[in-house]
């Protein structure tokens, strides 16, 4: 959430901002709504001014047996409760509006971030890991039909038990799944973060406090259903990232400068209403509606955070460099920042299979595993996370950043195309070895079923 006092005495830059954001954000209106109960709460002020005032003379006035003009300051102070009540009532509508309006108010961004409409106007930073790559087969089979024929994803499983968008994975896919969330877990681990566990379903308070509502409601999973009537609303949503419980941890609390910096990283499940586009960008496990990811959450003192954020970049993509995946990083303009972030890094991994229109010199595709973002204080303020920087000093916001370290589906999809073999197996990077028993290969599984077996084997 801005600051009101940036957002009067900075309003041009502010309406800049929401105009290179591409944001339809009436600041204007805010504005006025702000000065419609300021000038509510300085009549407020007057009125109960003048009511002390009158009510303190009504004892004198009784004593000097002036009845008669204590019966008029009397009536007076009556009326002027009556008004005040009415002036506080109206004050109190006008500050719930005004929290409403300043909640769909998105984050100014930093003035470093490249100004520009969308996604194509984002600034390729830098690629790694395409010097010394692997040699590919010369026809690289997309992660879906790979797995398929390994019988690691099976979607159409995934489909029928739950709906579109929801997948199994099975033997070598489901250990190296796990083998992926371990080993990034431990790897962050190696850099100073405190493993949190969080609850999966999270109130709208939470949501709230990160930016996902009111902006995002459509895009998640809200919990309810036919036991409603017999228990009440739960007000519960899924989790969509574990930025949600973690950055909530400590709302409404007060941290001290020593706490900071405060690393917390957290595996979870997440749930998200991922459309996508027909055709090839939806099939596989590339745009689903659950997915896993680590999540690294950076609490720190503002003068930091940038800094910090370079940091966490590096941190994000050790996952990648130790993986020996191709890689490059984007910094997003400003039509392309998510809702609460000031600036963000991506970090697209390369996945060779589908040769999109997107995708490298050498064909294939990027795929976004991270999201590196420093996010001021804009969420600090919506849940009320600050922290003393000396122990005598008042409570100030501090700053948050969060990145995916990484998405564990999407970094699957890279490793089934980029190390996948001529045989059709796929040669398992030497870090997640340990994790997955000391296998080398992925060599796949027998299909399971009357359906996997020919028509003749069927009769």
């Amino acid at each position: 959430m801005l600051d009101r006092t940036t957002l009067r005495e900075r309003a041009d830059e502010v309406r800049e901002a929401m105009a290179a954001r591409g944001a339809d954000a009436d600041v204007d209106a805010v504005l006025e709504l702000d000065e419609e109960w300021r000038e509510l709460k300085a009549r407020g002020d007057e009125l109960r001014h003048e009511r002390n005032q009158v009510s303190s003379t009504i004892g004198e006035l009784k004593q000097e047996g002036k009845h008669e003009e204590a019966e008029e300051a009397i009536e007076r102070s009556q009326s002027l409760k009556s008004e005040l009540e009415e002036v506080e009532t109206e004050a109190d509508e006008l500050a719930a509006q005004l929290e409403d309006a300043m909640l769909e108010l998105p984050q100014v961004p930093h003035e470093s971030v490249p100004v520009g409409e969308d996604e194509s106007d984002n600034v390729e930073l830098r690629r790694e890991g395409f010097e010394d790559s692997r040699e590919l087969p010369n026809e690289v089979t997309p992660h879906y039909d790979l797995g398929e024929d390994l019988e690691i994803i099976d979607e159409a499983r995934g489909a029928k038990t739950t709906g579109s968008g929801f997948y199994f994975l099975k033997g070598e896919g489901a250990q190296l799944e796990h083998a992926l969330i371990q080993f990034m877990l431990d790897l962050h681990r190696e850099q100073e973060y405190h493993d949190v566990f969080p609850p999966v379903p999270v109130k709208s308070e939470s949501m709230q406090g990160t930016g996902q509502l009111p902006k995002f409601a459509d895009d998640a999973y809200r919990l309810g259903g036919s036991n409603e009537e017999a228990y009440g609303d739960d007000d519960l949503w899924l989790c969509p990232t574990a930025e949600v419980p973690v950055t909530n941890m400590y709302a409404d609390e007060i941290l001290l400068a020593d706490d900071l910096p405060l690393k917390h990283q957290a595996y979870t499940p997440n749930f998200r209403r991922e459309a996508g586009e027909h055709g090839v960008a939806t099939r596989g496990i590339v745009r689903v509606h659950q997915f896993n990811k680590v999540e690294l959450v950076n609490f720190v003192e503002p003068e930091e955070s940038y800094e910090r954020l370079e940091t966490l970049l590096d941190e994000a993509e050790e996952v990648l460099r130790r993986l020996g995946l191709p890689y490059r990083i984007l910094e997003l303009c400003t039509g392309d920042l998510t809702f609460a972030s000031a600036k963000t890094y991506d970090i697209e991994v390369w996945a060779p299979g589908d040769d999109m229109e997107d995708g490298p010199d050498r064909g294939g595709r990027w795929l976004e595993v991270s999201s590196a973002s420093n996010f001021e204080e804009f969420q600090a303020r919506r849940a009320g996370l600050r922290y003393r920087p000396e122990r005598h000093e008042s409570a100030e916001y501090l700053h948050t950043l969060n990145a995916s370290g990484t998405a564990v589906g999407r970094v699957m999809v890279a490793l089934l195309e980029y190390y996948q073999n001529e045989d059709g197996t796929v040669t398992v990077p030497e870090p997640l070895r340990p994790y997955m028993g000391g296998k080398e290969r992925i060599e796949g599984h027998d299909p399971v079923g009357e359906s996997a077996l020919g028509a003749g084997e069927r009769e």
